[in-house]
């Protein structure tokens, strides 16, 4: 069994994946619309480890539903989305409508 999962951010880093699932992720791309980005400041010191960078991006619901978040559809396992739950450590997962017309889950604000 495997779910989608849409990422905007540091899990479509070939590196990143590597570290985290062993392998380079194979996806397609796809769009959350009505959504925007914005920076956040990461202090968790493996996840800074795994992606090279303290900042990571954040998604949020905007009030332009012309406003549209690119990024990619991967394929996961209940056991890399585990892994991948470890790593989003300030960010919560939740499942949206992309683009395409199908759901993934995305990591994105705990406010939201």
């Amino acid at each position: 069994m495997t779910v989608q999962l849409f990422s905007y951010g540091t899990l479509r880093d070939p590196v990143v994946q590597r570290a985290l699932f062993g392998r380079q992720l194979q996806g397609k791309a796809d769009a959350m619309l009505g959504w925007r980005q914005r920076m956040i400041e990461i202090t968790d010191p493996a996840v800074i480890a795994k992606s090279g960078t303290r900042w990571h991006p954040m998604v949020e619901r905007s009030e332009d539903a012309d406003d549209a978040v690119e990024g990619m559809v991967f394929r996961l396992t209940p056991e890399d989305l585990a892994r991948a739950d470890a790593y989003e450590v300030d960010y919560v997962r939740r499942e949206v409508l992309l683009r395409s017309g199908s759901t993934a889950f995305v990591y994105g604000d705990p406010a939201e």
